[in-house]
């Protein structure tokens, strides 16, 4: 093949791609069959098996079962807002992570102790094997579940305080910032690193996506000083959400 030139495949995934795009195939209609691509583009069974494949993997149709492939509608993304200029402690971790701070969504949330895994001890300096509290979320808004987080605090700081249990206790739904301060801890600053990955089965299971279509994942930590004193991992869907910083400049 020549340098430059796209396999058939590639080039018959592009042209469906702009269908989509200019709203020739809109939102539910039904992508064309195996059949009528082979014919259309005089292709073989394998080359329009491949192009519906990459239509798939990037998340603009999806398969119905005994029915067909179809162009799967697009929302205009939410923005997840990250601010400096307020203190993301504040409140409680969804209360934080809301699109529009006018919403009130409603949130499930269960804590275990767990061991850290070697990932979540280097992030909270820790020993792998370390008894931490995890805390799993799910945010909804509107009903719709919208967002994940699992954080993770060490029980060498918390353990045996009244903040020990992040959605329990006096403190309980207050964010990390004022949960910490309690037990005399002042954290003064945050560290997020972002990145995109397919979603995992449970995920996408839990978020009513597909599995492998792209997640975004905050993973936020929180530190007094040097100390880190709690980790999270929030997760949201990219298709329908996108971060945006707001940061001061000093």
């Amino acid at each position: 093949m020549p340098f430059g030139e796209q396999p058939a495949y590639l080039r018959v995934a592009d042209d469906l791609r702009q269908q989509i795009a200019n709203g020739t195939l809109p939102p539910h209609a039904r992508l064309p069959s195996q059949a009528s691509i082979r014919a259309k583009y005089g292709v073989s069974d394998t080359v329009a098996l491949e192009a519906r494949k990459v239509l798939m993997a990037e998340g603009l149709v999806e398969g119905r079962s005994g029915s067909g492939t179809y162009v799967r509608e697009r929302p205009e993304p939410r923005r997840v807002c990250r601010s400096g200029y307020r203190t993301l402690g504040e409140s409680s971790p969804f209360r934080q992570e809301q699109a529009d701070e006018r919403v009130r969504g409603s949130w499930e949330a269960v804590s275990d102790r767990i061991e850290a895994s070697d990932a979540i001890a280097r992030r909270l300096r820790i020993e792998p094997g370390e008894e931490v509290m995890c805390t799993r979320y799910l945010l909804r808004t509107g009903g719709e579940p919208v967002m994940l987080s699992t954080s993770y605090e060490p029980l060498r700081i918390t353990g045996r305080t009244p903040v020990m249990l992040p959605e329990e206790g006096p403190l309980a739904g207050r964010g990390v910032v004022e949960r910490m301060a309690a037990i005399d801890l002042v954290v003064d600053n945050v560290a997020e690193d972002v990145m995109a990955r397919p979603a995992l089965a449970t995920e996408a299971r839990q978020l009513g996506g597909v599995p492998g279509h792209p997640v975004l994942v905050i993973a936020r930590t929180f530190r007094a000083g040097c100390l880190p004193v709690e980790t999270a991992d929030v997760v949201v869907p990219a298709d329908r959400f996108r971060v945006a910083y707001h940061l001061p400049v000093r």
